[in-house]
């Protein structure tokens, strides 16, 4: 019998049990901060508290229940537990949905009629069309890839940067420290997908925001912990960005005094973008669960080194 825990400092994870003991009949569940979960085989996580994993001595499998591992890889990889991730393509839906969205925002001028509105002001945005609109996607795994291909459809310039070089169709892709001054240099409306690793944090800083063109937008919706909130606010203070959508902060919920909430030329969702369906992380983990007792390759198994 299979011994599963809900393992999360933020989040109510209980919803998942019985539709985890549903999938697995022989299987048993506990929720944190329950002490039954110490004994647990398989920790289902997302934002596990410090150190727990050293103390389950049982524990053969950490299994996120989103596309990021983030937040649950420290003190696995260094324990050599397999840990996976949960891939939906309704977890990619929701994210094609919520960008294409904050790019029009930007592209079509909703922003200005926006703070027009407040000041009872009457004027038509430029109209320009979608290729004229350069979009530049950071991270290029399978939300970044689709992200891209949605945006190309849709008739817009677009690029890709990765730590490792790509090949899209249709898609002006760069890679690595090299490639990164010629894709901002060339990118408009700046999508920030990308893993959240030790090269990653904080890349969302006064550095990258100087080297893209004057007047740019940021759509942030990788992990807080990629943006410089004071850098971005300064960026927009100065005129050199025009704008941003966020949908992901540092800390979460964002504090009520942070300067993002009221900046005009930020709009704020509330970690919205996207998220798999319950019904998705319970397939993807019990068949896991599954594969770990038969011996059978993981489904989605994150490189530890790499951090996705």
């Amino acid at each position: 019998m299979t011994h599963i825990a809900l393992l999360s400092q933020t989040s109510k994870l209980e919803y998942l049990g019985p539709m985890l003991q549903h999938a697995l009949p022989q299987a048993r569940y506990s929720v944190w901060p329950d002490p039954a979960c110490l004994d647990a085989e398989v920790a289902v996580c997302w934002n596990t508290p410090p150190g727990l994993y050293e103390r389950m001595p049982r524990l053969r499998l950490v299994h996120s229940i989103a596309a990021g591992v983030d937040n649950i890889l420290p003190g696995a990889a260094s324990a050599g537990l397999p840990v996976c991730r949960v891939v939906d393509e309704g977890l990619t839906r929701g994210m094609v949905e919520y960008v294409m969205w904050a790019v029009l925002h930007f592209h079509r001028g909703f922003d200005i009629a926006l703070r027009q509105q407040r000041d009872h002001h009457w004027s038509r945005p430029k109209l320009r069309p979608a290729a004229e609109c350069r979009v530049g996607v950071m991270g290029l795994g399978a939300l970044g890839r689709a992200v891209a291909a949605k945006l190309l459809a849709e008739g817009y310039a677009v690029s890709g940067w990765s730590r490792g070089l790509h090949a899209i169709d249709g898609v002006t892709t760069h890679a690595g420290q090299d490639g990164l001054q010629d894709f901002l240099g060339a990118t408009d409306i700046l999508v920030n997908l990308l893993p959240l690793t030790d090269d990653t944090r904080a890349i969302l800083g006064r550095e990258l925001f100087e080297r893209l063109p004057q007047g740019a937008c940021v759509i942030g919706c990788g992990r807080g912990e990629h943006l410089v909130a004071d850098d971005l606010v300064a960026a927009l203070h100065s005129g050199h960005l025009r704008g941003a959508v966020l949908d992901v902060f540092p800390q979460e919920p964002l504090e009520a005094v942070s300067p993002l909430w009221d900046m005009p030329q930020i709009v704020v969702t509330p970690h919205m973008a996207t998220m798999a369906l319950p019904q998705a992380v319970v397939q993807q983990v019990s068949e896991n669960i599954r594969r770990l007792h038969s011996g059978q390759p993981l489904l989605n198994q994150v490189d530890a080194g790499r951090g996705y």
